[in-house]
Order: C-alpha cells, then sequence, then structure tokens
C-alpha cells in the first residue's frame, strides 16, 4: 500500500525508543542517509527467485563503523547508506537483539485478514525452491567478525497466515530459516 504496488522491497524501520514514539520506514523522514545509488531503501528487489526454478541470494549485512559510530547498511557488496548513533538511546554501543523474517501490513478490510503473501506466498514446510528463506545468518560480533547467533527463537504472530521453520546449522547454509505464507486462506478466514 506504501507504493501502490506489490513488488517486493528492500525496507528497513527504524525505531529510536523501541517503538514507543519514534520510528519511520525508509526515507520517509529522516534517519537513514542513503549515499548509494545502487539499490534505494524502499527501492524494488531484482532479480527475483522463481517457483521451482532459479533462487536468487540477497546478502545483507548490519555494522558498526568503530570510526565514526554509524550503523551502515551493506546490501550485497554495496555500502548503502547509515543510521546515526546520535538517532538511538538504546544502541550506542551494541545491539541486545538482532531481528531477521518478513512483515505485511494487515488493515483487516471488511474485518478479514489481507490476501497479502510474505516471502513468496508458500509456507516455510513447502521448502527450498518454493518457500522464501535466510542463510548464513550471522551477527558481527565486538571484534568485528561474523558469527552465528547463539540463540534463534522463532516468532509467527499468526502462525495459519504466515510461519517460520528454523532449521539445524549447516556448513552450507549456516543458521537458517524457511518463513511466509499467503495470509488469508482457509485456516485464516480472519
Amino acid at each position: 500500500m506504501l507504493y501502490g504496488d506489490e513488488k517486493p522491497r528492500l525496507f528497513g524501520y527504524w525505531t529510536s525508543d523501541s517503538y514507543e514514539r519514534t520510528g519511520c520506514y525508509n526515507l520517509l523522514c529522516s534517519g537513514f542517509v542513503q549515499v548509494s545509488t545502487a539499490v534505494v531503501m524502499g527501492g524494488t528487489i531484482q532479480p527475483l527467485s522463481a517457483d521451482g526454478g532459479s533462487q536468487h541470494v540477497i546478502n545483507l549485512v548490519i555494522w558498526k563503523d568503530s570510526r565514526s559510530e554509524n550503523w551502515w547498511l551493506r546490501f550485497q557488496n554495496t555500502n548503502l547508506g547509515y543510521w546515526s548513533p546520535l538517532m538511538f538511546d538504546r544502541l550506542s554501543e551494541s545491539a541486545t537483539i538482532t531481528q531477521w523474517g518478513g512483515e505485511v501490513i494487515n488493515k483487516k478490510t471488511n474485518g478479514r485478514h489481507t490476501t497479502t503473501e510474505m516471502g513468496s506466498g508458500y509456507f516455510p514446510r513447502a521448502g527450498f525452491g518454493k518457500a522464501s528463506f535466510f542463510k548464513d545468518v550471522s551477527i558481527v560480533n565486538e571484534n568485528n567478525n561474523l558469527v552465528s547467533p547463539n540463540h534463534i527463537k522463532a516468532f509467527a504472530s499468526k502462525p495459519k497466515c504466515y510461519d517460520i521453520v528454523i532449521n539445524s546449522y549447516s556448513v552450507d547454509w549456516g543458521s537458517n530459516f524457511f518463513y511466509g505464507g499467503p495470509g488469508r486462506n482457509t485456516y485464516c478466514p480472519i
């Protein structure tokens, strides 16, 4: 609804006070400083994976520059921009929680759940080639090295509409999970 289409987009939402009074999507307000036009925050993502066909992986990294103390977003191998540490009251030194996943806006038009798909629109159990996934999920530690997180927990607010399945760590996939769903369906009518 934000952009008037159903295209997948690189989006970010920031809040400086844990969703109490502040927050904004993409470049709709000051906060994220875009420095590259390779991909614009809020812009469409290409190429897309095909149902049962070619699967494409996007590499994203958020890291803190020790000199400037800015929090940078890297897409593929390009630094897209940063958030100033002055924006955050609880993120001056490090993050205490990191979240990965999908998001859908549900306005409950006519009292019914949206038919907006999350990810590819398949539930996670459809697996590779169908369901959307995150692989090599890592965090940047205090030594600026990528490491797998210790305790990944799944959360799905409407598992009959959208769900998540955390998989075992593997050498090829690292920490990983499948996620998504169709939105309104027989088991998720409202």
